[in-house]
């Protein structure tokens, strides 16, 4: 990841202050500006910015033209805001006009740090895209198929990075890096269940990355509710698998993907949904998905319990073969040794700011 500059517009002076000091301790580069007026001053006269996060609230009318001004004077940055909102429609109206690149909400510190995060690799993957599609123009015409296979992968990268962060934008702490390490486990398992072809294991990767993309769609008041939910919000929590593959049926080559984001709550035993489907007839990446799934929630920690380690998780992964599992899947996962399973997680994990910074961060804000 490159070194971006990133500029803070923030009223509130304590949340300017709490906001700047969350981001200099993940190391970001920042500079901070205390009203608009003087961030578009600084903005006309410099060019080092890559990112502005701006802070909206509570959102004003007013705001509307600022965030027209600064699109205006420099297209070029990733801009950032973050406001308390209950209409998911509100946000995802201001990406589709191309006023925002993402919404993040002020107090969830994780989306923040991967709204930040996600711009800047999507910076860094379009620099590279022009590279390499600036290298393709100058190699020989009998390689034009090439090409065209490289546009219609870039054309897929670009639809998959911006549904992938909008669904960041409403996880919380607890799932934080959730989604990279069951996209690891999912893939390992493929690969030990005979799968060789690469295109088929990164649309795997990429299935388990958006499984629950779908979520975009369910309100916060449901999403993120504290107590046990009613039947009827467990109906629309319900939905998401269908919701999410819709989201993505129109891209192609996204087979296993669309499978593993429709099919990653059935079950081996046919109770799952959302088609209550049975056995063999749940496609065999949304069978893998679903012990990747299992392995990486028992071993994750949480508010409101310790994570358990993996020893625990392989005794409750076993216990359900036959029932929630692919007895095949689970003998793979099983033929792995634990440690080797820890080391995944420990790789792909350890690149994140640890759960205990986010709460340090919380608690310093809230004094």
């Amino acid at each position: 990841m490159t070194s971006e500059k990133v500029l803070i517009i923030e009223e509130n002076n304590k949340r300017r202050a709490y906001l700047a000091r969350f981001l200099s301790k993940l190391a970001f580069s920042i500079d901070i500006s205390p009203s608009f007026s003087e961030a578009i001053n600084r903005l006309h006269k410099q060019k080092e910015f890559a990112l502005v996060v701006a802070g909206l609230s509570p959102l004003e009318s007013r705001h509307l033209k600022i965030l027209q001004d600064i699109k205006k004077i420099a297209p070029q940055l990733s801009l950032i805001i973050l406001f308390e909102s209950d209409s998911p429609e509100l946000a995802i109206s201001l990406i589709n006009q191309g006023l925002v690149d993402h919404i993040a909400d002020p107090d969830n510190l994780p989306g923040i740090y991967s709204a930040i995060r996600n711009e800047i690799n999507k910076r860094d993957l379009i620099r590279e895209n022009e590279s390499y599609l600036q290298s393709l123009k100058n190699i020989s015409s009998d390689r034009s198929e090439n090409i065209r296979k490289a546009l219609e992968l870039e054309n897929i990268y670009n639809t998959t990075i911006e549904n992938l962060m909008t669904a960041l934008d409403l996880r919380d702490v607890e799932t934080l890096g959730h989604s990279k390490t069951v996209a690891k486990y999912s893939e390992v398992l493929a690969e030990m269940s005979g799968v060789k072809n690469m295109t088929t294991l990164e649309n795997i990767r990429r299935g388990a990355l958006l499984h629950d993309i779908g979520k975009i769609a369910i309100p916060d008041s449901i999403l993120l509710k504290p107590s046990e939910l009613s039947a009827g919000e467990w109906e629309k929590i319900r939905l998401h698998p269908a919701l999410g593959f819709g989201l993505i049926k129109e891209i192609k080559l996204l087979k296993e993907a669309g499978n593993i984001i429709l099919y990653h709550h059935e079950r081996y035993d046919g109770t799952g949904y959302p088609k209550g489907l049975k056995k063999e007839d749940i496609p065999l990446e949304a069978r893998i998905f679903a012990v990747a799934d299992t392995l990486d929630a028992i071993t994750s920690h949480r508010p409101y319990r310790k994570e358990k380690s993996f020893g625990k998780a392989k005794e409750e992964i076993t216990g359900n073969s036959n029932s929630q599992f692919d007895p095949h899947v689970v003998d793979l996962f099983c033929s792995l040794n634990l440690d080797k399973w820890e080391k995944i997680r420990f790789e792909t994990t350890k690149i994140l700011p640890s759960f205990e910074l986010f709460q340090q961060i919380k608690e310093e804000r809230s004094h």
